[in-house]
């Protein structure tokens, strides 16, 4: 495919030159880690000239009207542009060993498999058909309720977000919040300011943490604080398709 959103050889290069290390540290100190800038500047204005054309998406909410928040984000319809297609793909084997090493400190199956599109395949006949990327917009005001993305009883327990504007510039506030509820305390709060084309990993619903008894489960929920001023759209790619 050629012209707006199309694939090319950067967004896999830009994601094998992470600090991948350095990404898994984060997640297990605190659930979220950046991971550089993935997409140029761009591609990231395609990607929010994208929001407008209603053919490449199979759903569009209103957050205020389900009291998600405030705001507005589209669903991808399938086939995804190849640019999110390329950006799962590649993305895949670097979170995939997190994945397992998380399951095994619980001592729970790691059931996903080597490749992103047989895991795709089990998610389908599961009934988990649709496809789950997708954009989001906030103007002045708006935000984003603490949530965890779970589709169906299939779920990667990894997550990406990438920022799409540029921060005090395009808009001031809608910092991305992780909000950890750890066992016998209070809960722990932690803010990410998303540089255009930055990407965010994270956990979707929990991580591991130590106990006194081994290893538990921190429930981990994610959200949007209130922008201030401007504009922000961001581009969410997970890897578990929807019912």
């Amino acid at each position: 495919m050629s012209g707006p959103l199309a694939a090319d050889g950067r967004v896999t290069a830009a994601v094998g030159a992470v600090d991948w290390p350095a990404v898994r540290a984060g997640l297990d100190d605190v659930g979220g880690a950046s991971a550089g800038t993935l997409l140029d500047a761009e591609t990231c204005r395609q990607l929010v000239d994208a929001y407008e054309d209603d053919a490449l998406f199979r759903s569009t909410i209103d957050m205020a009207r389900f009291r998600f928040g405030s705001g507005g984000y589209r669903y991808f319809a399938a086939p995804l542009p190849p640019v999110i297609q390329q950006l799962r793909e590649a993305l895949w084997p670097h979170l995939l060993p997190v994945a397992r090493e998380w399951a095994r400190r619980r001592g729970l199956l790691a059931s996903w498999p080597n490749e992103l599109g047989e895991w795709l395949e089990r998610c389908h006949a599961a009934g988990q058909t649709r496809p789950t990327p997708l954009l989001l917009r906030y103007g002045g005001g708006d935000w984003n309720a603490l949530h965890r993305d779970l589709y169906g009883e299939l779920v990667f327990p990894l997550q990406v977000v990438i920022g799409l504007d540029r921060p005090g510039v395009d808009y001031d506030g809608g910092e991305f919040v992780l909000v950890e509820q750890r066992p016998r305390s209070q809960s722990r709060a932690t803010v990410f300011a998303l540089g255009q084309g930055e990407a965010l990993v994270f956990t979707t619903a929990d991580r591991p943490i130590r106990s006194a008894k081994g290893w538990s489960a921190a429930p981990v929920r994610h959200g949007v604080s209130v922008l201030r001023r401007g504009r922000r759209h961001t581009l969410g790619v997970l890897f578990h398709d929807a019912t």
